[in-house]
């Protein structure tokens, strides 16, 4: 709460938190007249969406491809291969997606070129159109491996007796997925949904901090990214830490949303 008060003041990081001028929602105001307001919003919202569209099922197929694999060794190496990512500084992979994508001798290039897809490479960093998508697969292929260890203990809980039931009623594998694996991981799933959408505005300020550069500020910016340079680089301190306090607020209120929604349509919330 004693950061939250530099939000409603004209702060002085001489005279301190309580001695600074009381400017009530003005640091608010000033937010979202200013031009980046619509920038930093769109960036954030839309890569927060992409990231939920693309990743969020990703893991629930990738554990139910698994769950399916009745070779153990291949199955533990598979896991550990999808996992090991998730261990990776972003800056560390943002260095290997940059060598991966390099114009200057880029596997992703050098292949493309080779079949006849591209003439000359492509500069993937640097064009603002490309950008979400490469923010994404990289965030998918992060954390595949994490989310996929927590559907596949979901789906290792499920009687396998209903399995049995099934293939005795000549239920396929298909079926056998549809009617028995994905209904007994749904509670998983939905809890997942509702703490995914919480974060609506938290589109990864480790992730793009290190991935974006002037070229991409358009498509680039977001909220996170935004209070850091308004607070270190300008010494802007309430209007970052308003802009936070907006960024607390929208999520608490899409968690307690989505949180009675889902409890009307007869499903289990997460409070």
């Amino acid at each position: 709460m004693y950061g939250v008060l530099i939000a409603f003041k004209d702060y002085d990081i001489i005279e301190g938190v309580f001695a600074s001028e009381w400017v009530g929602f003005d640091n608010f105001k000033e937010f979202f007249n200013n031009p980046n307001f619509s920038v930093v919003m769109t960036n954030s919202i839309a890569i927060s969406l992409l990231k939920l569209v693309f990743g969020f099922p990703a893991p629930i197929l990738l554990a139910i491809l698994l769950n399916e694999v009745r070779n153990i060794v291949f199955k533990r190496i598979a896991q550990t291969i999808s996992y090991l990512p998730f261990f990776v500084s972003w800056v560390v992979v943002a260095g290997i997606w940059y060598e991966l994508f390099s114009t200057d001798g880029g596997v992703v290039n050098n292949l493309l070129v080779f079949l006849g897809l591209i003439k000359e490479p492509i500069f993937w960093f640097g064009d603002p159109d490309l950008i979400w998508g490469m923010i994404v697969a990289s965030d998918v292929w992060k954390g595949i491996g994490f989310g996929t260890i927590i559907y596949l203990a979901s789906i290792m809980s499920v009687n396998t007796e209903l399995y049995e039931s099934a293939v005795i009623d000549g239920a396929n594998r298909f079926k056998q997925i549809w009617h028995i694996t994905l209904p007994a991981i749904r509670p998983t799933i939905i809890l997942l949904f509702i703490l995914n959408m919480a974060g609506i505005l938290d589109a990864g300020f480790e992730q793009v901090y290190v991935m974006q550069n002037p070229m991409l500020l358009d498509k680039a910016e977001i909220i996170d990214t935004y209070v850091m340079k308004m607070g270190i680089f300008r010494a802007q301190y309430e209007m970052a830490t308003a802009v936070g306090v907006f960024k607390s607020v929208i999520g608490m209120i899409a968690l307690f949303t989505l949180n009675f929604l889902i409890k009307k349509t007869g499903e289990e919330g997460i409070f």
